[in-house]
This record gives structure tokens, sequence and C-alpha cells, in this order.
């Protein structure tokens, strides 16, 4: 009975949760997940290429979402985004071609402090 408790405290706290904190959630708990292949180094190539797989569709979606001629960012806000996307991408592609923890070191950053960024500004349309 608590597991469905906290199953349906989970899900309306998905569905009343502003954007802003469940991209912050989503961003930080990638890091966090990065971090732990770095310290607990070296990991199976799998594991390795699944957390960078998952980190690269999530920064897909926010590129896809930023280059959206409907999306409510302003312009440097976007670009900036796009270019963080890129630099994510192209980081991710590195990694996986030559494996080195400290090659994660960029990618746990960057998410981290996006992360803290949507967490410290004023609610907005994201």
């Amino acid at each position: 009975m608590h597991q469905h408790g906290a199953l349906a405290y989970q899900q309306t706290a998905r569905q009343t949760a502003n954007p802003r904190d469940l991209e912050a959630n989503l961003l930080a708990k990638l890091a966090g997940r990065l971090q732990q292949i770095r310290d607990n180094w070296p990991v199976s190539p799998s594991e390795l290429e699944e957390a960078l797989t998952r980190n690269r569709k999530v920064w897909s979606i926010f590129v896809a979402a930023v280059t959206d001629e409907g999306s409510p960012l302003p312009a440097p806000v976007r670009e900036n985004i796009a270019n963080l996307g890129i630099f994510v991408m192209g980081q991710t592609l590195e990694v996986m071609g030559a494996p080195a923890p400290e090659k994660l070191d960029a990618l746990i950053n960057i998410n981290r402090q996006i992360a803290a960024g949507l967490r410290s500004k004023p609610n907005q349309a994201a």
C-alpha cells in the first residue's frame, strides 16, 4: 500500500510540477549518472553508451524545442542552448570514440550549470 501512495504522489508531482523544475531535475539526474560512471571508472562500454545516449537524447529534445519557430524563449537564449547542444553532441561522440573519464567532466558540468540556472530564475515559459 505504501508503494501505491508513493507512486500516486510521484504522478501528481509530475502533473503539477513546473516544466523548468522537471527539466532541471532531469539534467541533474543525468549529471549524477555521468558522475557515477566517472567515479567508478572503468565501466562497461554498454553502461557508458547507455548514459551518453540518454544524455544525448535529452539534449536533442532541448535543441529541437529551442530551434522551433514557436519557441517563446528570446533569440539569444535559444542560440545559447542550441550551441550548447551542438557541443554536447560533439563531446558525446568524442567520449564514445575514445572513452576517458575526464572527458565526461564537460557534460557533467554543463548539465549541472543548466539545471542550476533553471532552478534559480523566475518561472517563465520554457
